[in-house]
């Protein structure tokens, strides 16, 4: 029996506080359990787990006709709307995103059923809130949330929708009193503030391509930014532009003889070597992103074209650099042909004056003045030993919330020194 949260009469309201899983014992267990199974010798390649195939082939109880084909020994069917409500309600939790990372990786009918909800908003809005509170939260739920965005930005009626959705009174993002933002603005708020955490904190570098795949794939699609969001987005550049002067500067400042990589070299200047070169992918990818926002969308963006105006010079260290001189180009046309629109008018313009020259320019834009690059699509692939990931993550999390005790002494999958469980 599947209860997936409720085992209750009546389901929970979708408040703002969500379920805790906590306080329903047997959907805790049965999810734990679910999530066992599921794992179990998923890296066997001559043996079938009916229990997973099961789960990525069952299908919607409230769908009539035939059920596609499958190989599955055994499958069955749910309400797809219970399931997309009781997942809203316990969004929060490692388990709940474990699970919906199962689903919308593997089960095509649960991915495509959430992808046409006119209120997906729900369910992102919730992953949204653990990405924020990423301080609060393992790395491997933010792993787990942040891939569940990509995998969703892979689709372009998704990145459409998004920025068609507005949203009021966010009051949990604190950072900035904002009354009302699309979803797709909140959205590109959040996973900014999650790149700029990593760069503090974790300093992961798979934990950055995520973030910034899943935006290069909405990049083209951005409608509308929020004046905070366009500020934000070019922040994100600016920060990142500094870093790279300073640690350029610094492999500049070290003998020559020293810079070299090699086994005698010091080990220090290895790493900011290394580190240089991801920084510069970093900003390339950034780069790419907004060029890929104008090239498809500058008529519907005035705020990202103000805001382009107002920080132009953090764009001058670049426009000679090899690895970033062509794509700078573009920037630069358009900050070169809205400025001179600028100029065309008296020069004491408020802000609202200048939106609009943006806007009436923006109309004489000519799009063939643009160099034109491919189109920012990237798509989530597996490892190709999962299991090495998702079996430690599993039992971890059975260790820590089955209610059961575990003795640390005698668990080989994961460190749980201290009563702290770590993978």
């Amino acid at each position: 029996m599947l209860t997936l949260g409720l085992a209750r009469p009546s389901p929970p309201l979708l408040g703002d506080g969500g379920l805790s899983l906590e306080d329903t014992p047997l959907a805790n267990l049965s999810l734990l359990l679910i999530l066992v199974l599921a794992n179990h010798c998923t890296g066997e390649k001559n043996l079938h787990n009916p229990y997973r195939q099961a789960l990525f082939s069952f299908t919607n109880s409230l769908e009539s006709g035939e059920a596609a084909p499958t190989k599955a020994s055994a499958t069955f069917k749910l309400d797809f709307s219970q399931l997309f409500h009781t997942l809203c309600c316990a969004a929060n939790s490692d388990h709940t995103t474990l699970l919906l990372y199962l689903l919308v990786h593997r089960n095509h009918m649960v991915k495509n059923y959430i992808l046409s909800r006119s209120d997906i908003e729900l369910l992102v809005v919730r992953i949204l809130k653990t990405l924020y509170h990423a301080p609060d939260s393992n790395s491997h739920h933010i792993y787990m949330s942040l891939i569940i965005l990509l995998i969703l930005s892979e689709d372009d009626l998704f990145n459409k929708t998004i920025h068609e959705s507005m949203l009021k009174g966010v009051t949990w993002y604190t950072e900035r009193s904002i009354s009302e933002i699309s979803l797709g603005g909140l959205l590109v708020l959040v996973v900014i503030r999650t790149i700029q955490y990593n760069m503090l904190k974790m300093r992961d570098k798979y934990l950055h391509t995520n973030c910034l795949a899943a935006l290069a794939n909405m990049s083209g699609q951005f409608r509308n930014l929020h004046p905070y969001v366009s500020q934000r987005l070019v922040s994100l550049f600016e920060t990142l532009s500094r870093k790279h002067a300073r640690l350029a500067e610094q492999i500049h400042q070290q003998p020559q003889s020293q810079v070299t990589v090699n086994i005698e070299g010091p080990e220090e200047l290895s790493d900011m070597a290394q580190d240089l070169t991801v920084l510069e992918e970093v900003l390339r990818m950034v780069l790419e992103i907004l060029n890929s926002c104008l090239s498809r969308q500058l008529s519907h963006n005035p705020n990202l074209i103000y805001t382009l105006l107002y920080k132009r010079n953090i764009f001058e260290p670049f426009r000679i650099h090899q690895a970033f001189q062509d794509i700078v180009n573009n920037i630069d046309a358009v900050i070169q042909f809205f400025s001179r629109k600028l100029d065309q008018t008296n020069s004491d313009l408020s802000v609202t004056e200048v939106l609009a020259t943006i806007q009436q320019g923006a109309l004489q834009w000519p799009r063939e003045r643009l160099k034109k690059f491919p189109d920012l699509k990237f798509k989530y692939v597996e490892e190709d030993q999962p299991e090495d990931f998702f079996i430690p993550y599993v039992w971890s999390l059975v260790c820590r919330s089955s209610g059961l005790y575990w003795n640390p002494t005698n668990i080989k999958l994961f460190s749980a020194d201290g009563g702290v469980i770590t993978i």
